[in-house]
């Protein structure tokens, strides 16, 4: 038997290695949408626990979303009421969350009926929801074990079943809200940080100004303040 030529041999090792080429180049690049698809659904162990405390308000009651000490779960709670303020932990680096009632502690969960009901241990998927941000700025709840099913209340206030829910509809739409306490501290620190902020830049601190308004307003008028700047001004006693 006679030897295949060498020359034959370069061809047939050249025509192998661009077809594998080829097969390598035309592999589809990994997909990464994909791939935060599947990694926002699985409890993240290991980065720090994000954790919020807002409200609920709810575009159809006009109410809050409260968490009752018999762990029944409805939208009829004012603003600032105790049984309103939530806690909401997250559950992954996406936008999956555990909300409960900082009052009584009972994780929001869904049941297979799609029965809004608390739970004291809120570790299992019926108790996550997705935050889902929809167009007209309001947020969906939509529960993770049960695909298609939100959190929903009627215009009383009552929860409505998550299987007649749809992302569409006003009873599954919220606005989160800063408790009633909340909200103003966060105005009065955000004046509190503009003032200082203020006086520093023109070479002044806050106490240097209350020793002139002992004197009268006029001195702090003269420092470039007006009179309404001088009242929100914290007190001696708060520095």
């Amino acid at each position: 038997m006679r030897p295949i030529p060498s020359r034959l041999s370069y061809l047939f090792l050249h025509l192998f290695a661009f077809c594998y080429y080829a097969q390598v180049t035309n592999q589809s690049p990994p997909n990464f949408t994909q791939h935060v698809s599947e990694q926002s659904k699985v409890t993240d162990h290991v980065s720090r626990r994000l954790i919020r405390v807002y409200q609920l308000y709810s575009r159809t009651s006009g109410k809050h979303v409260q968490v009752l000490p018999n762990k029944k779960i409805n939208a009829m709670a004012d603003d600032g009421d105790v049984h309103a303020k939530l806690i909401v932990e997250t559950d992954t680096f996406g936008s999956r969350v555990r909300i409960k009632g900082a009052e009584t502690g009972f994780y929001i969960c869904m049941n297979k009926r799609g029965k809004l009901v608390g739970k004291k241990n809120g570790q299992g998927r019926d108790c996550i929801f997705t935050e889902i941000v929809l167009e007209n700025n309001y947020t969906a709840l939509r529960n993770a074990r049960y695909e298609g099913w939100y959190m929903a209340f009627t215009r009383r206030g009552r929860p409505r079943k998550g299987s007649r829910t749809r992302q569409h509809q006003r009873e599954v739409h919220f606005m989160k809200r800063l408790p009633k306490g909340q909200q103003r501290s966060i105005q009065a620190t955000t004046v509190l940080l503009i003032s200082s902020t203020t006086l520093s830049i023109k070479g002044l601190n806050v106490r240097d100004i209350h020793r002139k308004a002992e004197g009268g307003e006029a001195d702090g008028q003269r420092d470039g303040l007006t009179s309404s700047q001088l009242a929100h001004l914290p007190s001696q006693k708060d520095l």
